[in-house]
């Protein structure tokens, strides 16, 4: 890889940009932060591993004994600062130069750059998306394609950034002989580089924090905040995150989370792809978790329906914003029907989410912001969020949160084609560098992708049966991906298709749907195939 040290006992992989993005300070800083912290992210994965073995021997998730103390306790976050006061809109995309410049034009109120499901963590990616970032928190974001000039308006949304996961690792940052974790070099620098610029401009370091698992890896994102913050002479309580309720486990521990980053909280928001896929996987070998088709799988399903709920309660209970779901459609000038009847479930599912209670929602596509906003206004009117509505006719049990059976919906031959259409598609795109994909007609990420195969695996594992009778083995998905790549052949083209990396998307697909143990995330074999 062309690994170069920059200080003793830390390598960087070569890039043209990165003396820029790695400066000798900044490398020293992302250094000690995987010295500080990275054996108790270590111990924190292996804790899950011995979790997991738990489920699979039939454990079920309980809302925990030992912080009953936190659950019934008075206590509240901090009160946002002022440009996180209203968040009835937020756009979330990848820190691709264009499409950062449309998402903080757009007219959200906040811009979730990702660097995590919609981004594919090519090194070129991560150490653009840096740049991007640095240029954005200066207002400096501008790009030149000779057609056009794209420049960033006098008043854009205010600036959130997701790190990757806790799971992932950085193959291009070495620090004492081993890859650096992922999410402390993606915070890391974000942070180094712009949080006293976003302060000095009347913002802060804001965060989005993905794949928590429960509240201890909360606490320890808030020990890395508070360091950082020390290590940089910025005043602790800057720093504000928001964490994405997206794991069935840390929808058990919401207000653990919550009160853990209680200095550093701007609340939870209802990661729902994620959330179903999570679902899935903690519980794939179990009959009774085993998921319909992913159209079936809606936020008005019981056990969905509850976890939002339940968001909405804690979050307002604490003073926290709560912030909806992922409007995914992408409108299709081309095609007016479909738009207008996805337009209308988008409708719906903005009303539902406004009138429950929540703060805020995420679209992501620019075209949807109106649509979003509409059904918020009418709710909010005036006022900046509804925290101060209280939710005390919720009432969620453990039962509630996993009551997936009650699901109903169908495994069927369509259902199945369309899971193996989107992870073939979504992982050739991916593996070509472009973590957010437009297929047919919807925004799909690795969140969505993940779904996509593990409802596969499920439905293997616990040989479903298909509306017409067919059991689904092995042979028959075989069978079903050779079908579906002859389609997107012809969907995209000689050209297009030969293009993208198809073999190797059959490759990561096959593993990931005919493993015998469910491999937890799609992403971790697939990084071995990234450039």
């Amino acid at each position: 890889m062309g690994d170069t040290p920059i200080l003793d006992g830390v390598q960087i992989s070569d890039h043209p940009r990165r003396d820029e993005v790695f400066t000798a300070e900044a490398t020293a800083f992302i250094a000690d932060l995987v010295r500080t912290f990275g054996s108790r992210r270590g111990q924190l994965l292996e804790d899950r591993r011995h979790r997991q073995d738990r489920l699979n021997s039939g454990q079920r998730p309980d809302f925990l004994p030992e912080t009953a103390d936190v659950r019934n306790g008075s206590w509240s976050v901090a009160p946002p600062p002022p440009d996180l006061l209203d968040r009835r809109v937020e756009i979330t995309g990848p820190t691709d130069r264009k499409m950062m410049i449309n998402a903080l034009n757009s007219g959200a109120r906040v811009f979730m750059a990702d660097l995590e499901d919609s981004t594919s963590p090519t090194w070129d990616n991560v150490v653009e998306g840096q740049v991007n970032l640095r240029d954005a928190a200066r207002h400096h974001l501008s790009l030149s394609t000779g057609d056009k000039e794209y420049n960033l308006n006098d008043e854009i949304a205010t600036l959130m950034v997701r790190p990757r996961g806790w799971h992932l690792d950085e193959a291009h940052v070495i620090v004492d002989g081993r890859t650096a974790p992922a999410s402390l070099v993606d915070f890391g620098l974000a942070f180094f580089h712009n949080a006293r610029e976003a302060l000095d401009r009347g913002t802060g370091p804001y965060f989005y924090l993905p794949k928590l698992e429960g509240y201890l890896e909360a606490r320890l994102w808030n020990d890395v905040f508070c360091h950082a913050q020390d290590a940089m002479g910025i005043p602790r309580g800057s720093v504000r995150a928001t964490v994405l309720i997206e794991t069935i486990l840390a929808a058990f521990e919401m207000e653990e989370i919550l009160y853990e980053l209680r200095e550093h909280s701007a609340g939870l928001n209802a990661g729902r792809w994620d959330y179903i896929f999570s679902v899935a996987k903690k519980f794939a070998n179990d009959p009774g978790f085993v998921l319909p088709d992913r159209a079936d799988v809606t936020m008005t399903v019981p056990f969905m329906r509850a976890y939002t709920e339940l968001m909405v309660s804690t979050c307002h209970r604490r003073g926290a914003h709560a912030i909806g779901g992922m409007a995914a459609f992408i409108p299709n000038r081309r095609d007016p029907e479909v738009t207008a009847v996805a337009l209308s479930q988008v409708t719906a599912d903005k009303r539902r989410e406004a009138t429950d209670g929540c703060d805020g929602t995420w679209v992501a596509h620019p075209d949807l912001i109106s649509v979003a906003k509409a059904e918020f206004d009418a709710v909010l009117a005036d006022q900046a969020n509804q925290v101060g509505r209280q939710r005390s006719d919720v009432s969620v049990t453990a039962e509630d949160l996993l009551s997936v059976d009650q699901t109903g919906g169908a495994v069927t031959a369509g259902g199945l084609d369309t899971n193996v259409y989107v992870g073939l598609r979504y992982l050739a795109s991916w593996l070509a560098g472009a973590g957010a994909a437009a297929i047919n007609n919807l925004m799909e990420d690795a969140a969505t992708a993940e779904i996509s195969r593990a409802q596969v695996w499920q439905w293997i594992r616990h040989g479903s049966e298909l509306e017409d009778g067919r059991t689904i083995t092995p042979d028959l998905v075989r069978g079903v991906i050779d079908t579906q790549i002859a389609v997107i052949a012809e969907d995209l083209g000689p050209e297009a298709f030969t293009d993208l990396p198809f073999d190797s998307a059959r490759e990561v697909f096959e593993l990931v749907v005919l493993a015998d143990n469910f491999i937890e995330f799609l992403t971790l074999p697939a990084y071995q195939l990234l450039n």
